[in-house]
């Protein structure tokens, strides 16, 4: 059962996200780049409390005791997260969204490498094969042929792309890093604690930068909260399924598999918004499609 479950959990997690960024991207204009990134955390909290909760009461476990490598792994992803938020909204400010989604979504590849390395996950030449041509396919969807001439000829918004997707790597891998680390308790508990740790750290983290630093803008993410609210349960749903997946299977795994997600934001334009796809588009799709194929047929 657990060997598909993480499968059904990343594409749950993939396509929350993609409701919370729509959620989540009304609010940028109102209160601010820094006010709505910090509502995914904040006004996620609550909701982390309530899943794990939950969690308990179905399964009838406690709450596990937190080790010295369970917090540090998590601290690091909850450091690396919001890193990776802040340089990927400084690569938007120079390039289009399409070219630092192409640059970010080399993830998959890092995590894969870097997790091997750090945490043990296994990585096989037919999953790392799988993971470049999933990640490929995002490349060729996300960028038109010259765009990409002018991505090879400036490197200040490549270098900070790819070092966006680095840390949302190091964050995959410290979260998963997290949840293993722990004693005790079943897949779902673990997930749903090391969720509330990390959703604490970064709200603790991002309430005293902002209370320091921009407070207009904290004030202002509590004017709309009824917005803020579902961006922060939808934050925090996508959440718990990402956990989830990473409490069963590698990283590499759930975050390579995540890419449906950018087949999602482009259906909901075409059937949605009615935004036509183009041919090149269309390959993008169906190599990223041969990708995930490739790595659910190693896994499954």
């Amino acid at each position: 059962m657990t060997g598909s479950l993480w499968v059904l959990a990343t594409l749950i997690a993939a396509a929350a996200q993609t409701a919370r960024n729509a959620a989540q991207s009304g609010l940028t204009a109102k209160i601010g780049t820094l006010g709505a990134t910090q509502v995914r955390f904040v006004f996620g909290l609550p909701f982390a409390v309530l899943f794990l909760w939950i969690a308990t009461l179905g399964t009838g476990e406690g709450v596990p005791t937190l080790t010295g490598p369970s917090l540090a792994y998590t601290a690091l992803g909850a450091v690396s997260q919001i890193g990776a938020t802040a340089l990927m909204l400084v690569t938007m400010k120079s390039r289009s969204f399409a070219v630092t989604t192409a640059w970010i979504k080399t993830e998959p590849v890092m995590v894969a490498l870097l997790a091997t390395v750090l945490i043990g996950d296994p990585l096989t030449g037919m999953k790392l094969l799988a993971i470049i041509v999933a990640t490929a396919g995002v490349v060729i969807l996300s960028t038109k042929p010259e765009t990409t001439k002018g991505m090879l000829r400036d490197w200040t918004p490549a270098a900070s792309g790819i070092l966006a997707g680095l840390l949302f790597g190091i964050a995959a891998i410290g979260f998963r890093g997290g949840i293993i680390n722990l004693p005790e308790g079943s897949f779902l508990i673990r997930a749903s604690t090391i969720l509330l740790l990390s959703l604490a750290l970064q709200s603790a983290i991002l309430l005293c930068w902002l209370a320091l630093f921009d407070r207009r803008a904290l004030t202002a993410s509590f004017g709309v909260w009824r917005t803020s609210l579902l961006a922060g349960f939808l934050g925090a749903f996508a959440s718990q399924f990402w956990f989830i997946g990473f409490s069963l299977t590698s990283a590499a795994n759930v975050r390579t598999l995540a890419l449906v997600e950018v087949l999602m934001a482009l259906g909901v334009s075409a059937f949605v918004f009615r935004q036509p796809i183009s041919a090149r588009q269309k390959v993008g799709m169906a190599v990223i499609v041969l990708g995930v194929g490739l790595l659910l047929n190693t896994q499954l």
